[in-house]
């Protein structure tokens, strides 16, 4: 999955780049776009949730930030 990182930086919006996790989470799910004030996300996956927190600050030159695993939690039925 490409994006354009002067159209994300400019819609006031970064690349939120996830790290960990669990190996089976596809490459499509590890670039997500968020504000540049997000400090956790989280992205649904098979039957729960994979959690991620922000470890590096934004950086105009590179319109991105790393997150990192922090858990798992299941839904709740």
């Amino acid at each position: 999955m490409e994006h354009d990182l002067v159209s994300v930086s400019q819609a006031n919006s970064i690349l939120a780049v996830l790290e960990g996790g669990p190996e089976s989470l596809p490459e499509a799910l590890r670039i997500q776009v968020v504000g540049p004030r997000t400090h956790k996300v989280k992205v649904p996956y098979y039957g729960g949730y994979e959690h991620f927190e922000r470890i590096s600050a934004f950086e105009d030159d590179t319109a991105q930030i790393i997150f990192r695993w922090t858990t798992r939690t299941e839904l709740a039925e």
